[in-house]
């Protein structure tokens, strides 16, 4: 037997010979079958965490995180918060550029936020309300702005202080909200949703001309029936062509039946 294996005391007692009092029996346990246990314990264990890590309230609260993240961050040190992952670095550098001379030359700062989806508040404007009284407490607020893209909802917001709003007027905030988030994010198209968005709003707050919404491509519809007018045409060929064919079928057989019978003669 392995010398390595360690003797254990049984519980139970083995049958005693005749006139002897029973004797307790050891039972043999071999080190390496407690380590293959201990090794499957820790296998189950593994599986185990694996499933939880999988499990939806896990999912769900990776799929939190954005909305909680933007709400804990003090005042954002940059222009553009893409915690959706969704913006490229030249995105992310030309529109912190554009809204940094934005702020230089009009006071006005707009926030460029993206989060994946949001879970408690639906309302992206009622989000965006918050995001600007966190990040911009008093008289701060009142020239502050921010444009959220919510990327799994597909939709988003243009929300800001009294000042803001009133720069940007309704029009506009109503434009990109309904026409360039929409339209955009709906081709999957998050950087150019961005872009054209905050080309207008500074457009705007610079007193240039708005480049206007994007063009929404519609699907061209190809007709597969025919108009009244197009039967109508086709009327007399058709007519001609059926009465040919019935001339034919008649006067055909005739000829051929006059020809044998002239022939018997």
């Amino acid at each position: 037997m392995n010398a390595t294996c360690s003797l254990r005391q049984a519980a139970f007692a083995a049958p005693a010979a005749a006139g002897r009092p029973q004797q307790r029996c050891r039972v043999v346990v071999c080190r390496a079958e407690q380590q293959e246990a201990g090794l499957r314990r820790k296998a189950a264990a593994a599986a185990a965490a694996a499933l939880l890590a999988a499990s939806p309230l896990s999912l769900a609260g990776s799929a939190l995180a954005g909305e909680f993240d933007l709400l804990a961050e003090g005042t954002p040190s940059s222009y553009v918060l893409d915690d959706a992952g969704v913006l490229n670095k030249t995105t992310r550098k030309s529109v912190n550029d554009d809204l940094k001379a934005l702020e230089e030359a009009t006071g006005y700062k707009l926030e460029v936020a993206t989060v994946r989806r949001l879970e408690f508040e639906n309302d992206t404007f009622a989000f965006g309300d918050k995001l600007i009284k966190k990040w911009y407490p008093g008289a701060q607020k009142d020239k502050a702005g921010i444009l959220l893209v919510v990327s799994a909802g597909k939709d988003g917001a243009l929300t800001g202080g009294d000042a803001f709003m009133s720069a940007v007027g309704d029009d506009l905030i109503d434009s990109i909200v309904g026409e360039n988030i929409p339209i955009l994010t709906g081709e999957e198209k998050y950087n150019e949703t961005v872009t054209s968005s905050v080309k207008r709003v500074v457009a705007k707050l610079t007193g240039k001309e708005d480049p206007g919404p994007p063009f929404r491509a519609e699907a061209e519809r190809k007709r597969t029936y025919k108009t009244k007018a197009e039967t109508e045409a086709k009327k007399p060929v058709t007519s001609t062509i059926v009465l040919t064919l019935l001339f034919i079928s008649v006067v055909v057989p005739m000829l051929q039946y006059w020809g044998y019978t002239s022939e018997d003669k």
